[in-house]
């Protein structure tokens, strides 16, 4: 861990782990691992058998897909937002070239 990072230990599917994080970063890290965690699980179900590592990999995909949904909805949006403003400038200019 680099100076100004502090040790925080959050647990997946039981075991714990140690991760290092800028002190302002703490909350948002632990709320991270409480979603993984969720994650996880959902992803084991009753399977208590199932490899960690395998558990891990699913879970991080889907939520890295969902991420990726995440991402295009939002620049989609930004397209769009930034259609109505240039809308909504080219009528403020009609209305200002009008007087």
């Amino acid at each position: 861990m680099s100076g100004g990072s502090e040790a925080v230990s959050v647990r997946l599917l039981d075991r714990e782990y140690t991760v290092g994080v800028a002190p302002d970063g703490r909350e948002s890290l632990v709320a991270a691992a409480r979603l993984l965690d969720e994650r996880m699980r959902e992803v084991r179900g009753s399977n208590r058998m199932a490899a960690v590592d395998r558990v891990a990999v699913l879970a991080a995909l889907n939520l890295a897909h969902e991420l990726q949904q995440i991402r295009v909805e939002n620049a989609q949006r930004d397209r769009e937002i930034a259609t109505l403003l240039d809308g909504l400038q080219r009528k403020l200019d009609d209305l200002i070239d009008s007087r």
